[in-house]
């Protein structure tokens, strides 16, 4: 993938965002894209080999914007995230993650309409290029709290990790109503995921 640097790529991504957060991507027109960023098709072949790349790389900034956002929030938070334990941590980036769909509303929208290609290729193949780079957050923030405790130690490291992994990475599978794209529903539904990660079903009173 050559260098993504050049003259209108705020332009390109924008017209990107335009065109995906309304259509489905096999629906989704190219041309629709490079007319609306204002580039040559020579321009766009340039740095780009076809749609899917341009999409993949459109889901990847995405990614790489939330998670600054988050990372931005968390160190201006009066609140110690490192204190907290990881369950509580989650529950804070996805608030986080609420307000960041508040203040950047399409790529919200991306992602919603992402959540909507599970039975498509083009999800398979965003999922192999998102997720190691969420899978090694993910393990970093576990190996951390296995060394604060906050797992039950009969739990071997590897069991905790790919569970984990495996409910948040099927979140969408689970959620995927009109109503669950609403901001206070998907922070309460989120909430409940965590709790039920933390404390199961099982009734202690």
């Amino acid at each position: 993938m050559k260098e993504k640097s050049f003259e209108r790529k705020a332009e390109l991504i924008e017209a990107a965002l335009d065109e995906f957060t309304t259509k489905k991507y096999e629906e989704a027109s190219l041309n629709s894209i490079i007319k609306g960023a204002g580039i040559s098709k020579g321009t766009f072949y340039y740095h780009f080999q076809d749609k899917q790349q341009l999409y993949l790389y459109l889901l990847e900034y995405c990614v790489k914007v939330k998670w600054d956002f988050i990372s931005s929030r968390v160190s201006q938070s009066n609140e110690s995230f490192a204190e907290k334990d990881i369950f509580e941590q989650f529950k804070l980036q996805a608030r986080i993650g609420a307000e960041f769909a508040a203040v950047y509303p399409k790529y919200h929208l991306l992602g919603k309409m992402f959540s909507k290609e599970k039975d498509n290729e083009i999800y398979q193949a965003a999922k192999k290029v998102l997720g190691n780079d969420s899978e090694k957050l993910l393990e970093k923030m576990i190996d951390t709290a296995i060394s604060k405790g906050d797992f039950r130690k009969d739990f071997p490291r590897d069991f905790i990790i790919k569970t984990i992994h495996h409910m948040f990475m099927s979140f969408d599978e689970i959620f995927y109503n009109e109503e669950d794209f609403v901001l206070e529903k998907m922070i309460q539904n989120l909430d409940h995921y965590v709790d039920f990660l933390k404390h199961g079903l099982e009734n202690k009173s």
